[in-house]
């Protein structure tokens, strides 16, 4: 699995001067380390775990498990008997033992230029406190499911950390999902409470957050649940957030160092206002409540296979899954996988800009990072706003050593060139990291050699919502890097590759990605319906969790994320990765970014079906077409040369970045039934697609 020395081939080394304070410093280390965690896991992870406060200790086994569903019901237990609060050891700890209560937590940069502010440990560990009180005041208690639907603020960091601090479960959402989305997450977790704000601006879009909560609620009425409590957050200014005739909540402010600081740096534009729908049988102000408690609240402690969190991700059929971590294992696994990945140093900035309504904010914006003592930036804009180069500015501003980005807004950002970037110095950056997708090599070139100056190591990240933290990952001055490949599993974790019939595949060789055994902060079950957590990831290949995702093992053992097993298509019998056909066609200088998808073939069974993306000032012509299809025939191979190009000035994506593949397949075959589309960013692209719309082959 692991190769006796590393590849001899034309790969990627970090400098000398990152391996002089590495934590894990060369290949060698890691291979070593890798053994212990594989062989001796109790020895390895106990280690780890003395780092931690825990009330009581666990007993018996480290971990304890059963992945096989022929031989029982399925089921992962780490550290059965311990007992420990998972805030208590990214806030108290930190403040309190570890003498960091003046550092900085979070740097806060709100989606205008110049509208910011900070939080220090101390300060985060008091509103956490006093927001825990409020919800005990709402009769939120262990073990209740409460629902988060707001805006990238640190109170959405306040809130989570409440919940985990009185043992109650966070369910968030993205605040880009619709109304429907959030009522349906809801009803599925149970939730008794619901957290929210007036509303926010992305861009120069406003997302009225409120109105859409409120719709979320009737629509649970309508289905019988009715939630006793809303609380939200007023995040707009006063001029913003009232408007004639609504019913604005009281203005006091409970967090002075929270909200005063932010409205007097806030960048004042005229713009709409939002209207704030206000049921005082139903709605509470989040500012009035925060006055009337005290910020001092004793943890609940927890055991270790208590719920931590629901966060629900998408099924291949029928509704979302709530996927359950728990608290110990979850906590070990992100404090590790976090310190080890970016190779975090105390003196270190760290950027992740994901959103935390998804598990890369879970795990590496809120719970890593501050289970390490780190100092982060929290964004709430957009890459592009309100100019292209606004994410270097902010590097520059707050010094990032660290950052961690999708490989999605890389290629955003290709498009404009290299100048934007180059406008900027970027010399604090020491570590660049991508999540979400695998990387096609020509962006994983460009972010190494234009934003990372080639001194930069770059931490290609595979993981699931399921699996809680990296599970296929170089480590930066350890791991020689291949553009492109997620390099190696991560310690404790043991990938395998199978065929169709559930055989382990040796050396070389394309299949199932698959696991053979737990690490502690893996799933524990889909929420309120174990049977299906079986179902999805354990019964087609018995004795293994399966991934979804197709992966090629090449001959010096390194790892490459071929796509989503659905992602994957068969044209005359040959199985094609669609990510493998997008990669060799943005590999065309032309080409900013591209998708493919199936459209049925009476003969081949499948055809491609590529939308192309191009780089501004690039037309699209008949010249460019055959360009596109001989590099993909050289790159590939004839089998792969696509059927059909379209000219894509837009592809249709959700509001988190990921292009909605399920749509584009509905155009490649002219259906104009397209499902729900309510997390589209830009409904506007669908209509133009649908007018280039290829109807013969090219």
């Amino acid at each position: 699995m692991i190769p006796d020395k590393a590849p001899g081939e034309a790969v990627f080394h970090a400098s000398g001067d990152l391996k002089k304070e590495a934590h894990v410093a060369s290949f060698e280390k890691y291979k070593e380390m890798y053994v212990k965690s594989i062989e001796n896991p109790d020895e390895f992870w106990g280690d780890i775990a003395k780092d931690f406060f825990w009330k009581t200790k666990h007993t018996g086994q480290f971990l304890n498990y059963n992945f096989d569903v022929t031989k029982g019901d399925i089921f992962i237990k780490c550290m059965e008997g311990a007992t420990t609060n998972i805030c208590f050891n990214v806030l108290d700890r930190n403040v309190h033992e570890k003498k960091l209560g003046d550092k900085i937590a979070f740097y806060w940069e709100g989606n205008e230029p110049g509208d910011e502010m900070k939080v220090t440990y101390r300060e985060l560990l008091q509103q956490v406190c006093k927001f825990a009180n409020v919800l005990k005041s709402q009769g939120v208690k262990k073990g209740d499911r409460v629902s988060i639907y707001m805006p990238m603020v640190v109170e959405l960091v306040v809130a989570m950390l409440a919940c985990a601090r009185i043992g109650a479960v966070h369910s968030i959402v993205f605040a880009g999902f619709s109304a429907e989305s959030l009522s349906e997450r809801i009803l599925d977790s149970q939730c008794s409470l619901l957290i929210t704000a007036d509303g926010f601006y992305r861009g120069d879009k406003l997302i009225s957050l409120k109105v859409i909560a409120d719709d979320a609620l009737q629509k649970c009425r309508d289905k019988g649940v009715s939630l006793k409590r809303c609380i939200m957050l007023k995040h707009l200014s006063k001029e913003e957030a009232a408007s004639p005739g609504s019913q604005s909540p009281p203005a006091k402010r409970s967090c002075p160092d929270l909200q005063q600081e932010k409205q007097k740096e806030r960048v004042k534009r005229v713009r709409p206002v939002v209207q704030v729908p206000w049921n005082p049988e139903v709605d509470l102000c989040w500012h009035t409540l925060m006055d009337e408690v005290s910020d001092d609240c004793e943890p609940e402690w927890c055991d270790s296979e208590d719920p931590l969190f629901i966060l629900y991700t998408s099924g291949s059929t029928g509704k979302p899954k709530g996927v359950l971590h728990t608290v110990s294992g979850y906590m070990l696994y992100t404090a590790t996988t976090f310190k080890l990945v970016f190779d975090y140093q105390q003196s270190d900035v760290y950027w992740c800009t994901a959103d935390i309504g998804w598990i890369t904010g879970h795990s590496y914006i809120t719970y890593g990072p501050l289970a390490n003592g780190a100092t982060s930036v929290l964004f709430e804009g957009l890459p592009t706003y309100p100019e292209v180069n606004r994410m270097w500015e902010i590097v520059d501003k707050y010094h990032v050593s660290k950052f961690y980005t999708a490989p999605t807004a890389i290629r955003l950002l290709m498009k404009y060139g290299s100048e934007p970037v180059q406008k900027c110095k970027r010399d604090s950056l020491k570590v660049l990291g991508t999540v979400g997708e695998p990387i096609n090599p020509e962006a994983w070139q460009w972010y190494y050699t234009v934003v990372g100056e080639r001194r930069c190591p770059v931490v290609d990240t595979f993981w699931q919502t399921e699996t809680g933290g990296h599970v296929l990952t170089p480590l930066p001055a350890a791991t020689p890097m291949k553009p492109g490949s997620a390099t190696f599993p991560f310690f404790g974790v043991v990938p395998a590759i199978l065929n169709e019939s559930g055989e382990e595949l040796e050396g070389p060789n394309e299949g199932y990605l698959v696991f053979k055994q737990p690490w502690p902060g893996v799933m524990r079950t889909v929420y309120g319906n174990h049977t299906r957590f079986e179902t999805t990831y354990f019964k087609k290949f018995p004795g293994y969790y399966v991934t979804g995702d197709g992966c090629r093992r090449d001959k010096d053992g390194y790892y490459w994320i071929t796509g989503r097993i659905d992602d994957m298509l068969n044209v005359s019998g040959h199985l094609l990765s669609t990510a493998e056909v997008e990669s060799a066609l943005v590999a065309h200088e032309a080409v900013a970014e591209a998708a493919v998808v199936g459209r049925p073939h009476p003969v081949k069974g499948e055809s491609l079906y590529c939308f192309v993306t191009l780089s501004d000032g690039i037309s699209y012509n008949r010249t460019l077409e055959a360009q596109l299809k001989q590099q993909v025939r050289e790159k590939i191979g004839a089998i792969a040369t696509p059927d059909y190009i379209q000219n894509a000035p837009g592809l249709p994506k959700t509001r988190s970045g990921k292009i909605m593949r399920r749509v584009l397949r509905k155009i490649a075959c002219n259906e104009s039934d397209l499902g729900d589309v309510s997390t589209l960013a830009d409904s506007s692209v669908i209509e133009q697609l649908f007018q280039n719309r290829c109807c013969t082959t090219v």
